[in-house]
Order: C-alpha cells, then structure tokens, then sequence
C-alpha cells in the first residue's frame, strides 16, 4: 500500500490582501528607519542606523520618506501617480547626491568620514570617476545627475526646482539670524556701554559761551517755525496700496468624486453592431471616460461618409439606452470619430480641484481661469486677456451663474486688489451680491438699469484716458506699460449676469457702449463677460456677436437656440448641470468640458478672507452717476443729454412753422426715432410744447442762429395757429420770388 501523500496547506492569497500586506509592511519599515535616525528605535535600530550610515552616508535621511511615499502611491495610485520616470529618478538621487558629497569631502575614505558624506556608495562611485575627470570634473558630473533625479522625481521644471533650493537657503539664513538675534544684542549693548564710558573719560565738560547774537536765534527760529509749518501742511492722500495676499485653498472643499460609465466593453460591441447592421463598418479605438460623458472612438472603413453616421444618432441612442449622446465627426486632431455617451452617474469637478492642477500652477498669465474638465479628464483653463470678450448662455438651471461665480473665484485667487479690479451687475439681486466688501470691486454690485448705464459709460471715458496714457508713454498696450510703468494701470472686468433684462429695459442706451467696448478695449485692460438665459436675436444681436467671439453654450431647449449662441447645433444635446460647449476664434469646433463648480459656502468663505485680510474697500460713487460731460459721440450721435442737430432743428421748425417728427425726419435726413429724440429734447428745453394727438407741436419761443435772418416768414394759416410769430413776420421783410 503506497504511502499517502500529506496534503500541504493552502498558503495562497487574495491579490488585493497580498497587496494590503506589502503595503503595511513598507510602512513599518519606514517608520522605523525614521525612529532609528533619532535614536528611538533601540538596540536594533541604532545597529540599523550604523548600517545604513555606512552604506549610504547622509542619504539615509530622505530614504524613510521615499518608502512613505512610495506606500501611499500603493495606498491610493490614482491619487499619487508614480511614473517610471519617478523611480529613475529615486535611484539616481543616490547615485549622484553620495558619490557627490563624498566627492567635495576631504580626501579619506575612513568610517567615520564615509559616516559623514555618502558613505561606501559614494566612495565606491566616486574614486574610479576622480581618477578620470579630476576632483572637479567628478563633481561637476555627479552634481548634474543630481539635478536630473530631482527633476525626475518632482516631474517639474529647473526654474521651480531652483527657486525652491533658494526659498529654503532663505528661510535658513532667517532661522539662523532669529536664533542669533539676542546674542547679537547683547554684544551691541556691551560695546555701547564701553563706547559710553570711554567717552565719558576723556570729554571733558566745554566752557561756557558768549551771549550769542539775537539775530541768530530769530532766524533759527523763523526756521524751525517754516520747517514745522511745512510738516503740518496736509500732505496729499497717497494712492493706497494693497499688494496681494495669497488665498489658502483650504476655503475651497475637496470634491474626489468618480463617475459610474457602466459596462465599456457591452457598449463598445453595441456601437459596432448597430452600425454593421446599417451598413457601416467601424473599427473601435480609445475609450476616455470623462466626468459627464464617456467619449467612444472609432474609425470608419474607407469609402464611408461621416453623413452616414450622424444620421443614426437616434439609432445609437435607441441602441444604447442613453440620451442624449453627441456625435463628434470628426475629433479635431485626429482622424476618429467621437461618440460620447452619458455616465449613468456624474462626477462633480471641484474647484479646489482645478486650482491643485499642474495646468493652473504653471499658468503664464494671471488672467487665466478655469474652466473644467473635458471629455478625457483634463483640467481646461481659459485666458480672458487673449478672448478677449467672453459671452456665456444657456437656459435656465443649465450653469451659468456657478460658471460666473467659477470665472470671479479663479481671478480672485490669481490677481490682487492692485491687479485687477471688477465692476458687477446683477439686475436678478440674487447672484452676485455676495461679492460686496471685497477690495477688487470700484463700486457696489449694481442692480439698477439706469446705473449700469452709468457704469458702462464710465467704462468708456476709462478707456479713452487710457488710451491718451498709452499714447503719450509710447506704449502699445496695458501689458508693456505695465512692464515700464511704476504706476501700473489695473485691469478691469465687467461682468453681467443678465443681458437680456438690461436689452429689454434700455436696449438703445446699452448696445452702443457694449459694442464699442467690444471693439476697442482689449488694449488698455478692459474686459467683457456677458451672460443671458434668453438667447435670442432680440438680446444676442449681430453686433454684439460679431465682437465677442469667444462663447460658452450651456444646454439649451432647442438647435435654433444653439445656432444663435454658437453658430452652430450641439447645444441642445447636453445634460445640463455646467455641461458646456466652449468655443474661441482659434478653435475649429466647440470643445465639450463639464464646468467647475463652487458653492454658495465656498464664495462666501472666500469673500470673507477677503474682507479679514484686506482694507475696506474705497467705492468710486461717481462711477454710478450721471454726467452730462460723459456722452460719447458715434456716427455724429450724442447719446447723452443733447444732440447735435439741435440748432438745425429749430431752425428747420421756425422755416416751417410747425413742429413734427415726419418734417425732420425729411429735413434733417434722420430716422423716426432720432427724430422723436429732438422733439421731446426741446419739449425738456421748453422750445415747443407737448404732444397733441396728431396735431403739429406748439412753438412757444422763438431763438435765432447764425443765417436765420434771411428765413422767409411762414405761412398766413400757420401764424394764425401760431401768435408767438406775429412780431417775427413785423421783423422779417418780404422776399420777392
């Protein structure tokens, strides 16, 4: 009977436990490699310590932390990427900083000295390299690979790297002048106190003077009197300035939320069998699963137009149990097709997120905001400097306000009081008005029409003295002034967060401004962001269109809607909840990114840190007023408080004997509505009297301009109506035809 074979136990585990395990243990033994350092870890530790201090030198300070930093890549990868590049770099940290530091250490290679350098890997490395590139050309190679490992490690630039080596020399060199301070003060008091005495040893007392010259005493006193004189003069106000202070982002919450796609692979094989059964055969390609959307990539066989695909968009939408889903034909850049399908459950994109990004912290300029993330995840930010107008809509819910709310948080984070400065209108009283009290603001939150018009009016006298400053300093625009000026102009954002209501209130008094706004105010700083939940031709007119090319389309109820907003459909297919489509002159096609989000909480944490942090903040109430001297002039039209036909006018009513829109509108060549104007301006002027029903208005004085004497008297039936002119046509000699 053969022996039978013991069964050995079953020893095998979970890969998930397996992982678990390595994970606790790299952990312990960088906890202990860090209590060894400090003599906290025992007998073992300490043998441990010597070991390690032998074998790599100084370098067994930073190991600990390169073992905690690979167990929490373990822990949570997608939070803390490592890259092949990040382990290249762990690797050629010790194989340059030891052979390095051992390198400029004196010569000998004894323990105690391998103890104090880079130990027996920097002594091992570094003598073959001495013999063949002399001390200083060792040196100079292993310090280059110690530069390359830290750019490796961080994954960043050399300028960042630098600048973080000089903060850490400077907060050294603070350290070690805090610590030295008393002594320092001391020996400052000590050789007082022997300066004092020694002094005090040798003058000796003076004798006492003459009686001095009264005159000498009068003049030193009319001097004394003019010098404090002079300092009690009020001196003029000094601009105030309040340089920026850098906000935590810990005001922003964390949002690490991950979208549900469901099954990839299912919808993959659905996509490509519905269009075989149509016809249409496909190859699949990349999958990206974004936030809102999973986008699916594939490329149709040669032969097949891209008309045929779009067609069966309800096709696909029936196949798939999805809607709405986009067709994207084709992906710029690339010679795929793009269908992106809702994510069954959405992933919010935080904030605080985006300003964590390496996008945002290695933006070049500080108008710079961000926007969001699109299809693939990628953090999209946006520069309202090179826009350089930015028009935004959509219905209502679909984002707008938080997209607002987004663009003020990412400048206000980015620029200080002194940088740039906001003027706000909200005719809704609900969105905006958290901002009130923060320095960036030059007047109140505005909700009042008649004041946005005064605003907007200001902001046209600003841009012309701008200009006037640019033209006499010889420069071309705010940037390079800024760059050569001491005094630096701020730029300024106007944002609106309801356009339609002010079009519907004051169209003709808010058009105009926003137009030539749009036109020229890029140069000296002055920025447009518009926003309206009715797109309409009535409210997006051609004008306005025609200057603000940079827009975002949130979702909308219709493709009519889309085409008013975009110029083009797509719109009407978005899920809503900041899912946006944003465009620029320099894009060939919209680009679809889920917008960030920031919450009430959020904005007003922000906005009181602000208020902490800063001065209160100095309002310039004639912003808001009305000035009489401030209308601008625009195809010969003054739209302020007069006109210039005025005097012609009067005088074509005085020819005429009455007063009516339909004779100026034939006398003066104007249209109904300048015309109407003009009579009720010398209605205000009391040169004619009020409407009458169809009737022509009453003349109730008579004024005389240059040429009117030579103006042949009325008509017999229009005196008559008219006894104001009877001493007119006594003055006015008849002319012979």
């Amino acid at each position: 009977m053969s022996r039978r074979r013991r069964k050995l136990p079953d020893l095998s585990l979970d890969p998930e436990t397996a992982h678990g395990i390595l994970t606790v243990v790299i952990f312990a033994v960088a906890t202990l490699v860090l209590l060894a350092l400090f003599d906290l870890g025992g007998s073992v530790g300490l043998a441990f310590d010597g070991a390690l201090a032998h074998a790599l030198g100084w370098d067994r300070i930073v190991l600990p932390f390169f073992l905690f930093a690979y167990g929490i890549h373990r822990l949570t990868p997608e939070k803390f990427p490592l890259k092949s590049t990040n382990y290249i770099g762990f690797f050629l940290f010790f194989f340059g900083f030891n052979p390095f530091v051992h390198t400029v250490n004196a010569v000998g290679i004894q323990t105690i000295v391998l103890e104090q350098t880079g130990g027996k890997l920097g002594s091992i490395l570094s003598e073959p390299m001495i013999g063949l590139l002399g001390r200083f050309g060792a040196g100079t190679l292993f310090f280059a690979a110690f530069a390359i490992a830290l750019l490796l490690i961080f994954n960043t630039s050399l300028k960042r790297v630098v600048a973080f080596v000089l903060w850490i020399l400077s907060l050294l060199k603070r350290l070690f002048t805090a610590l030295s301070a008393p002594f320092r003060w001391a020996q400052a008091k000590k050789a007082e106190r022997t300066d004092e005495a020694v002094r005090s040893e040798l003058v000796k007392p003076a004798p006492a003077p003459e009686a001095p010259v009264r005159a000498a005493p009068v003049a030193a006193a009319e001097e004394a009197e003019e010098d404090y004189a002079a300092e009690s003069l009020p001196a003029p106000k000094p601009k105030r300035k309040q340089p920026k202070i850098e906000m935590p982002l810990e005001l922003l919450t964390r949002r690490d939320q991950k979208p549900t796609s469901g099954d990839i692979q299912r919808n993959q094989y659905v996509i490509q069998r519905t269009l075989e059964t149509f016809g249409i055969p496909v190859e699949m390609a990349d999958v990206s699963v974004g936030p809102t959307v999973t986008q699916f990539t594939l490329k149709p066989a040669e032969g097949v137009k891209l008309a045929r695909i779009t067609a069966l968009h309800n096709d696909l939408a029936l196949a798939l149990a999805a809607h709405p889903i986009r067709i994207e034909a084709p992906i710029p850049g690339k010679s795929l097709v793009g269908l992106e399908v809702p994510n069954q459950s959405v992933a919010t994109v935080g904030m605080r997120e985006m300003l964590e990004a390496r996008e945002w912290r290695e933006r070049r300029s500080n108008l710079n905001f961000a926007l969001g993330r699109d299809v693939t995840g990628k953090p999209w930010l946006a520069d309202i400097g090179r826009m350089p107008h930015l028009l935004v809509a959509g219905a209502t819910g679909s984002g707008k306000s938080v997209c607002l709310n987004t663009i003020i948080m990412s400048l206000v984070y980015a620029n200080g009081p002194d940088d740039l400065k906001f003027v706000m209108v909200d005719p809704k009283r609900v969105e905006l008005q958290v901002y009130n009290g923060i320095p960036h603001l030059v007047t109140p939150v505005i909700t009042d029409t008649e004041k946005t018009v005064n605003a907007l009016k200001w902001a046209l006298r600003e841009m012309d003295r701008r200009f006037d400053i640019l033209s006499k300093f010889g420069a071309r625009d705010i940037e390079s002034y800024n760059s050569k000026s001491q005094d630096k102009l701020p730029y300024v954002v106007v944002v609106v967060d309801e356009l339609a209501d002010l079009m519907v209130t004051a169209q003709s008094e808010v058009e105009g401004p926003i137009v030539r706004l749009a036109q020229m105010s890029r140069a000296v700083g002055i920025h447009l962001v518009l926003a309206t939940q009715r797109p309409s031709v009535d409210v997006l007119t051609g004008l306005i269109k025609a200057n603000i090319p940079a827009r975002i389309a949130f979702a909308v109820a219709s493709s009519t809607d889309s085409r008013t907003i975009l110029d083009a459909t797509g719109a009407e297919k978005l899920i809503g909840r900041g899912d946006m489509l944003f465009q620029t002159a320099d894009m060939s096609s919209p680009k679809r990114i889920q917008g960030a989000y920031v919450s009430e909480d959020e904005t007003r944490r922000a906005t009181e840190f602000l208020k902490s942090k800063y001065e209160p903040a100095e309002y310039d109430p004639s912003i808001v007023e009305a000035r009489s001297s401030g209308s601008y002039i625009e195809g010969g039209v003054s739209n302020g408080d007069g006109d210039l036909l005025l005097p012609e006018a009067k005088e074509e009513i005085i020819r005429a004997g009455k007063a009516s829109a339909s004779l100026l509108q034939r006398r003066l060549k104007v249209g109904y509505a300048r015309a109407a104007r003009i009579l009720d301006l010398l209605e205000v002027e009391g040169f004619i009297g009020p409407c009458d029903g169809a009737k022509p208005r009453e003349i109730l004085k008579v004024e005389f301009s240059k040429g009117t004497e030579r103006i042949p008297a009325p008509p017999a039936s229009a005196a008559a109506h008219h006894p104001a002119l009877d001493q007119v046509n006594e003055e006015i000699p008849e002319i012979e035809d």
